[in-house]
């Protein structure tokens, strides 16, 4: 008598396994996702601590307009808090966060990651932030708001 599996059991067997592979997969994007959110919010809260401290050591002003300007700024600034703006882990091209200058006289700023969604935005105006392209934006800002999911 033969040892072994029937092409049926092996059939079986395989079918069973992409059945939990095929659940488990969407939860580990998830959890990605989660990992990518928790990343992106003690970053932001980084960026905002140097951004501050570069405010008051600069004759309370905060750094030009644009991601290029923020870096420039905070990698050269004393006390140093960060040598380099962190990448957004949300975006593919491995771009930096965005930080922009507004409301009146520019005194607000707000900086924000793209989100999970990869197409979230913030603006400041009126002197409030607003989000564009969904609800999917993380962001600090100095208008009295956290870090926002």
């Amino acid at each position: 008598m033969r040892k072994g599996f029937t092409l049926i059991e092996l059939l079986i067997v395989i079918a069973v396994i992409s059945i939990l592979i095929g659940i488990a997969l969407p939860r580990f994007k998830g959890m990605q996702d989660e990992g990518n959110i928790a990343k992106a919010k003690g970053e932001l809260k980084t960026l905002q601590v140097a951004v501050e401290s570069y405010y008051i050591h600069n004759n309370n002003t905060y750094p030009a307009t644009g991601s290029a300007a923020l870096e420039t700024a905070l990698a050269s600034a004393t006390p140093s808090i960060i040598t380099s703006v962190p990448t957004d882990p949300f975006r593919s091209t491995g771009a930096d966060y965005v930080y922009v200058r507004g409301g009146t006289n520019g005194k607000y700023y707000i900086i924000y990651s793209v989100g999970p969604g990869g197409n979230g935005s913030a603006s400041i105006s009126s002197n409030a932030v607003s989000e564009t392209n969904g609800s999917s934006c993380i962001y600090v800002s100095n208008m009295g708001e956290d870090v926002q999911p």
